[in-house]
């Protein structure tokens, strides 16, 4: 069921957005060498919660931890730990926040240090791939154009495109319909209104875009061991195109 937001209850979404955007910017200059993944979800669920939030992640299908911190070849639900980042690593950061019942859902990936040029590709690309996603949410289009967009721009630069996670509905919950691939794929296919609030998050390889899942039950990683990139905005549906509520 598609569930459509009011002017009010946009302003709610938009204000649970705009903390995680603090979130990030506060989180981004940590981002380092020898900062642990565990060390910044502590941050982060500190940050949030000092804010009046609630890390929507954390407990939501038992998840363990505030963020998601997916490195290299992790392509997207990365658990935090121990581990320590390293110069020439590609860190995917994710992270959800419940404020006042609004839902907010935001991703970006990030160079820790220098990395290498293929790689610093492939975060362009697919950012690339984000914006031109964005494009067609408007009216009167529908989410296989949103998918088209992802799937033509990725394939055309010599990337993997991840199919079997997806972006979402999102606002009053952690995840709502519509599901919104990043290929052109046989399912649901809904028309784009105005008070649809989506998050929109190509996940792209540098080498195939088949994946598999860990023995931890949530970390998914490139089938072929090479990095993956994940870029993620929550946006509205407006009268006349649309409004992008979170930023990195």
């Amino acid at each position: 069921m598609l569930k459509l937001k009011n002017a009010r209850q946009v302003e709610g979404i938009a204000r649970s957005c705009q903390l995680l955007s603090e979130l990030y910017a506060a989180l981004r200059p940590r981002i380092v060498p020898g900062v642990s993944t565990g060390e910044l979800d502590d941050f982060a669920r500190e940050f949030i919660v000092k804010a009046g939030g609630k890390p929507a992640f954390l407990g939501y299908m038992d998840y363990p931890a505030t963020l998601c911190v997916s490195v290299n070849e992790e392509v997207i639900h990365g658990i935090p730990g121990k581990r320590r980042l390293a110069e020439g690593d590609l860190a995917g950061i994710d992270c959800g926040i419940e404020l006042d019942g609004y839902f907010s859902d935001a991703a970006f990936s990030v160079a820790v240090g220098t990395v290498a040029p293929e790689v610093r590709r492939l975060m362009e690309v697919t950012k690339e791939c984000l914006e031109l996603a964005i494009a067609q949410v408007k009216p009167g289009n529908r989410v296989h154009h949103i998918g088209k967009a992802v799937y033509a721009h990725a394939v055309a630069a010599g990337f993997g495109v991840v199919r079997q996670y997806c972006g979402h509905g999102v606002g009053f919950s952690q995840h709502e319909d519509p599901q919104v691939p990043n290929y052109v794929s046989p399912g649901p296919n809904p028309r784009l209104v105005p008070g649809m609030v989506l998050a929109i998050e190509p996940m792209i390889n540098l080498g195939t875009g088949d994946v598999t899942v860990l023995e931890d039950d949530w970390t998914v990683v490139t089938l072929d061991g090479r990095p993956s990139a994940h870029f993620e905005h929550t946006v509205v549906v407006t009268q006349d195109g649309c409004r992008v509520l979170t930023d990195w």
